[in-house]
């Protein structure tokens, strides 16, 4: 029985309401946007509300402006970013404005200042982000649970101020919190005029309405009369779908098309020859819509009955029109609509890194140097935009004729925006083994420097033609196994390694993450020059490096005191 199309999306009813309340002018603000396709997929569903503070006049803007970046820009984010990192950049840099305006004031009382409270439904997640004190429940059972803490200081019993809030200071820290969604899940945003005043049976009476505006409206009016002095704003959402755990590409839909031959044309592309074909998929050489080479990949028939299969496919291509980078397969020029399933990237002349291996089984070491610096500029784009490689390896990393190192193959990529929307179901694709950090095997948390060991293996085996833990790694299945690895020293008798760059490989290639580098700047610096770690790690106290010349000095110094001590004791 085929599945409902709009029980696999997700959907949320929201309900608003804010008024002046008794105060002359309203300067709370809220709002929201529900956007469509794979935007909704990947951003989610956005509401925010914003409190302006009464001491100041333009407080409202502050509140309007607050909540009107994080609606539009947030969406203007790459898609690749988790939530959190999408949405706090945005407050940071909205904060960063505001911020600006009121610091020619003198007065922070009269700037444009305002709280901020916001939920993203994001997949099967919701994402909360909060400063100051409007707040954000939960309703569960009878009960409202709060999802936020107030930022509020207290100067005495019937006094306090906002200790956090936009526009306060140059840099602000916002409050996160990522919760799970179930159906039926209500929400309740709400700025101070109404929150202080209200009950959770005031909420579940308001809910009894026929639809969640009239709910909220009729929340806002039972604050009123509880006496608020505030102005009332409040919003409702009801999960009312939740999406599958999977990711859905419109390009993995497209029809297979036939295998071509040389001199076809598909969608303006025009075949040169086949390259390569596998078990999962073809390549072939084409002339692009530009007139340039390109790579153009189809699936193969059997692997095209595989979804999941085919979105990872489509998601190679989907990465490298994220990243931009010289040192990072490009994707090609293609066109609006097309009429078959395929992905196209550059062509890339040249050899593989595995291939220059083979050539140069003693490499310069300057050479090997500047290989790694581009591969880590290429690694860099990456990582700013939340991905991980998990596959570098020397198949995977192409040397054209110019000298330019280049990251192909993005299969294995882990998105953390994409995980995120789809709850972790693409999960984390390790590739060859030789070259996969322990932490993928013992169950550790997985990060950045999980690629910085792929890297610092590659750099190894470039000067050494082996492996530094042999095959010791694919057997780990616990921390003790990863623990008990044991590295092989780059450097020896007949090796023009220096001992200071075997240390910045040993440290680059450390079984435990958290004892690799904290940048990969930092590796590329030390295996140019010795580190600071290495200077201490190799200074030797002169007792033990020349006893000889140390006790001289302690003699010289006990007789010159001698000598002080008799001349005050004849005087």
């Amino acid at each position: 029985m085929p599945k409902d199309a709009a029980s696999t999306k997700l959907t949320v009813s929201i309900g608003q309401f804010s008024e002046a309340g008794r105060k002359p002018e309203n300067q709370d603000f809220c709002g929201l946007r529900v956007p469509e396709g794979s935007a909704l997929s990947l951003k989610g569903i956005t509401l925010a509300v914003a409190d302006g503070i009464s001491s100041s006049a333009t407080s409202a803007e502050a509140a309007e402006a607050s909540v009107t970046a994080l609606l539009t820009d947030y969406y203007a984010t790459s898609d690749a970013w988790t939530a959190r990192t999408a949405a706090t950049t945005v407050i940071s840099a909205t904060n960063a404005w505001l911020y600006g305006q009121n610091a020619a004031l003198g007065d922070m009382n009269a700037g444009k200042i305002c709280t901020l409270s916001s939920l993203i439904f994001k997949g099967r997640d919701g994402h909360i982000f909060h400063l100051g004190d409007s707040r954000i429940y939960r309703l569960v059972g009878e009960a409202l649970e709060p999802l936020t803490t107030d930022h509020r200081a207290v100067l005495s019993n019937e006094e306090s101020y906002l200790a956090r809030g936009m526009g306060l200071d140059a840099q602000v820290a916002v409050d996160y919190r990522r919760v799970s969604l179930t159906l039926g899940d209500v929400f309740v945003l709400a700025t101070d005029g109404v929150h202080e005043v209200i009950e959770a049976a005031d909420v579940i009476r308001a809910l009894e309405a026929s639809s969640l505006d009239t709910a909220a409206a009729q929340l806002g009016q039972i604050a009123y009369e509880r006496g608020s002095k505030d102005n009332l704003t409040v919003m409702f959402a009801r999960v009312e779908s939740l999406p599958e755990a999977e990711l859905e590409l419109d390009l993995a839909k497209l029809p297979l098309p036939p295998l071509p031959k040389a001199g076809d044309v598909i969608d303006g592309f025009r075949i040169l020859r086949p390259v390569n074909s596998t078990a999962r998929s073809h390549v072939f050489l084409a002339e692009g819509l530009m007139g340039e080479k390109v790579a153009l990949k189809i699936p193969t028939v059997e692997m095209a009955e595989d979804p999941a299969y085919l979105n990872r496919f489509v998601l190679e291509e989907w990465i490298a029109r994220r990243l931009t980078s010289s040192h990072v397969l490009r994707a090609a020029t293609a066109p609006a609509e097309r009429s078959a399933l395929y992905v196209v990237t550059e062509w890339v002349e040249g050899r593989t890194l595995r291939q220059w291996m083979d050539d140069h089984p003693a490499p310069d070491l300057d050479k090997v140097r500047d290989i790694i610096s581009q591969i880590v500029v290429g690694l860099r784009a990456f990582h700013r935009k939340e991905m991980l490689h998990q596959d570098l390896r020397p198949e995977n990393i192409m040397i054209d004729d110019a000298g330019t190192v280049k990251i192909i193959d993005l299969g294995s990529t882990s998105v953390a925006g994409v995980e995120e929307a789809t709850a972790g179901v693409l999960g984390h694709m390790p590739g060859t083994f030789q070259y996969t950090a322990p932490e993928y095997f013992s169950g550790d948390f997985v990060t950045w420097r999980s690629d910085q060991y792929a890297l610092g293996v590659i750099a190894y085996e470039m000067l050494t033609g082996r492996l530094p833990f042999g095959a010791e790694v694919a057997r780990i299945q616990t921390r003790r196994d990863l623990l008990r690895l044991t590295y092989r020293p780059v450097r020896d008798d007949d090796s023009p390694v220096p001992a200071w760059m075997d240390a910045a490989l040993k440290r680059a290639t450390q079984p435990d993450a958290a004892r690799r580098y904290e940048a990969l700047s930092e590796f590329v610096a030390e295996l140019k020059r010795p580190g600071q770690s290495w200077d201490a790690a190799r200074h030797v106290p002169l007792m033990k490096k020349n006893p000889v010349r140390f006790w001289q000095g302690v003699s010289a110094v006990l007789a010159v005191i001698v000598i002080i001590l008799t001349t005050l004791i004849i005087n």
